[in-house]
């Protein structure tokens, strides 16, 4: 069974990507988040290709604090539908999973 997760959330700035990464680490909802600039998505958005960069947000966390994770991103992004996705951390070195462990309130 998957213990941890790495949660890519995408931000439409550094500001407001450091604001959420800072909330969500204050909260120990996830031990720690990287923020990567100058992303550029391209999606489909009510029937337009659009093009945008971002700012991509990589939040390392317990599986069972996604949903909580989820709703705080939902309250504090300025996006409709804000990509909030989960991908498994399959393995890691022990040391650096044991801080993650404690981190994040376990």
């Amino acid at each position: 069974m998957v213990e941890f997760v790495v949660v890519f959330i995408t931000a439409p700035d550094e500001e407001a990507a450091a604001r959420m990464a800072d909330e969500l680490i204050s909260a120990k909802l996830a031990a720690c988040v990287t923020l990567v600039r100058n992303v550029r998505s391209f999606y489909r958005w009510k029937g337009k290709t659009e093009d945008e960069t971002e700012v991509l947000m990589m939040a390392k966390t317990r599986k069972e604090l996604f949903e909580p994770l989820r709703q705080r991103i939902k309250e504090l992004h300025s996006y409709t539908v804000p990509e909030i996705i989960a991908l498994p951390i399959l393995c890691g070195s022990e040391e650096y999973l044991d801080w993650l462990r404690d981190e994040t309130g376990v």
